[in-house]
């Protein structure tokens, strides 16, 4: 199972990718996520990207290629993986597909979760996460089951993202169109493209993703091996 979540920032990508490595038992890879990790542990790639970003610089996608594919030998990924809004421009998704040709490897499925610009800035303002965990969370649409508490580690620390308010949303959003919407049509011709409706509830979202993996002919969970 290797697949592609798009959408525009607050789109539920790291929700429905979260929920989807859970059962599917597969690796959950956002870049960012990757990067950080990478400098913390100090990798070779990790110093390369540190010393790019330290100058002002934006890392190339050749180094973000790099890091997907030593991401990709890790165990979590042996079933597969799920891309969380990556690629996000043309020249990606190319370099994406020669690397994973490279490893023998294919993608399944690229799935947008497609939302409204309007509600996504409420989407995003209210939107914070756990500080152990990264479990992700909602003032509103999807708060914690108790108070100051993470349902899924117990942690009492959130951060909030500061560029969460609605005028930068309104600039992401805009950067979206520019960068990432040409690449749908890049998919469509290889026919692996879905579309869902990310402004459902997210169980519906969760189950019109789930249609969208049997229509790519992709196992559902139980039909995987446990090994």
């Amino acid at each position: 199972m290797n697949i592609i979540l798009l959408g525009p920032p607050g789109a539920g990508k790291g929700t429905q990718a979260k929920i989807l490595q859970d059962r599917y038992h597969v690796g959950q890879i956002a870049t960012g996520d990757m990067l950080r990790a990478e400098v913390k542990a100090g990798t070779t790639l990790g110093r390369i990207a540190k010393s790019v970003m330290e100058a002002g610089e934006l890392v190339s996608d050749d180094l973000i290629i790099d890091m997907l594919r030593n991401r990709l030998a890790q165990e979590d990924c042996r079933h597969g993986f799920i891309l969380d809004g990556f690629p996000r421009t043309v020249p990606q998704a190319e370099a994406l597909d020669a690397m994973l040709a490279v490893e023998k490897q294919d993608l399944r499925a690229v799935i947008l979760l497609k939302v409204d610009e309007d509600v996504l800035v409420e989407r995003i303002a209210g939107r914070f996460s756990c500080a152990a965990c990264g479990a992700g969370y909602h003032d509103t649409m999807h708060p914690t089951a108790k108070a100051g508490i993470c349902d899924k580690c117990g942690g009492t620390e959130f951060i909030r993202r500061p560029d969460d308010n609605p005028v930068t949303v309104k600039q992401r959003f805009a950067a979206y169109n520019r960068q990432t919407a040409p690449i749908l049509p890049y998919y469509q011709a290889k026919h692996i493209y879905y579309e869902v409706d990310g402004m459902a509830d997210m169980d519906d979202v969760t189950i019109a993703i789930e249609r969208a993996l049997r229509q790519a002919g992709i196992s559902m969970p139980e039909a995987m091996s446990a090994d």
